[in-house]
């Protein structure tokens, strides 16, 4: 089951153009496409008649013509030609999606079309910033459950055992978390004091010595996280302590859509406060986040058909603690969208 009125990344910007390209959200099927003005589209991916998917056939002006027998639908998906007889069938509709670009991301709804507002979709402060520096989109498809994801990115325990090489650091697998629930999610965090800085922010952060670092996870309703990570210098960091200059920001945005019950895809911006205008910096983090979410992905895909399997009931700890919150509350708002239709 998944929440539907709810903005969910397709894919990036540049991954749609003028050919159609087939994806499958939610369990459903789809067709992406832009028209001439480079206005995405989105049509359910099946041809009225017999189901034919859109995708198999032709993209003409900015209408999709079936590959079977030319029924071609409009962008809100009408039919407008139907080559074989003269009378276009009332029923000959496909379903059209509200989808728009933002963030060099192309975003859909999945739900009630009248309730796609874009202001619900999430902000990126400093976005616009030339002080920051945010890397090119990223994707990667796993073959889990997207809860499977967000109990992850709500565990920041977990990077002292899966990213040994890149953020595990002392007091990663033993500094309790603490839990705090938002308007629209949840957020595990903590400080660790004294302590040196990870592999992969060694070389990036600005000063020299043991660092303060904050480990701070969020994750939005349904499916979006966010993980900050800030560094200052030993003794500087904690709860409502103002940022120096020379404190290291970086944060993950990460976009996770279910494709169905076993797959996700799941894409990612990082956004840095440091050297905007260095591309080497910027491809080294690009190619380190790339590394670590395929360790989390080859982790994820194991446990996914782990419990799938499984033939003695596997247990919680307690730094599920935020995970399984978050599962409650998500479980709550679909049962009650689902309520609404009944």
């Amino acid at each position: 089951m998944y929440l539907r009125n709810a903005w969910y990344v397709a894919a990036l910007s540049g991954d749609i153009d003028r050919a159609l390209k087939p994806l499958r959200i939610l369990g459903e099927n789809v067709v992406f496409y832009r028209t001439k003005s480079g206005r995405p589209v989105a049509l359910e991916d099946a041809c009225p008649h017999r189901k034919l998917p859109l995708s198999r056939g032709f993209l003409k002006e900015d209408e999709v013509q079936c590959g079977y027998h030319g029924l071609t639908f409009n962008s809100t998906g009408k039919c407008v030609a139907a080559p074989t007889q003269d009378r276009i069938p009332p029923s000959a509709l496909v379903r059209s999606y509200p989808v728009t670009d933002k963030w060099g991301l192309v975003w859909i709804w999945m739900g009630n079309p009248d309730l796609a507002d874009e202001a619900k979709i999430i902000n990126i402060e400093n976005y616009d910033n030339p002080e920051w520096k945010i890397t090119a989109g990223d994707v990667l498809t796993c073959e889990c459950h997207y809860l499977y994801l967000t109990d992850n990115l709500l565990d920041p325990s977990h990077v002292a055992w899966v990213h040994g090489t890149s953020f595990a650091a002392p007091g990663t697998d033993s500094t309790p978390l603490e839990t705090q629930e938002i308007a629209d999610g949840l957020i595990v965090s903590r400080w660790i004091y004294d302590c040196k800085p990870p592999p992969f922010y060694a070389p990036l952060v600005k000063f020299g010595g043991n660092c303060d670092r904050l480990q701070h996870y969020e994750v939005r309703y349904p499916s979006i996280a966010i993980n900050k990570s800030i560094f200052t210098p030993a003794g500087e960091g904690g709860p409502g302590k103002p940022l120096a200059d020379h404190t290291y920001v970086m944060i993950s945005y990460n976009f996770l859509t279910p494709v169905d019950e076993d797959v996700t895809r799941y894409h990612w911006l990082q956004h840095r406060n440091t050297d905007p205008d260095d591309e080497e910096i910027t491809r080294q983090i690009a190619a380190g986040a790339r590394t670590a979410f395929q360790e989390d992905k080859e982790i994820l895909e194991a446990v996914h058909k782990g419990i799938a399997n499984e033939t003695s009931r596997h247990i919680n700890l307690g730094l599920d603690a935020g995970s399984l919150q978050f599962r409650r509350m998500l479980d709550k708002m679909i049962t009650a969208e689902q309520a609404e239709f009944l």
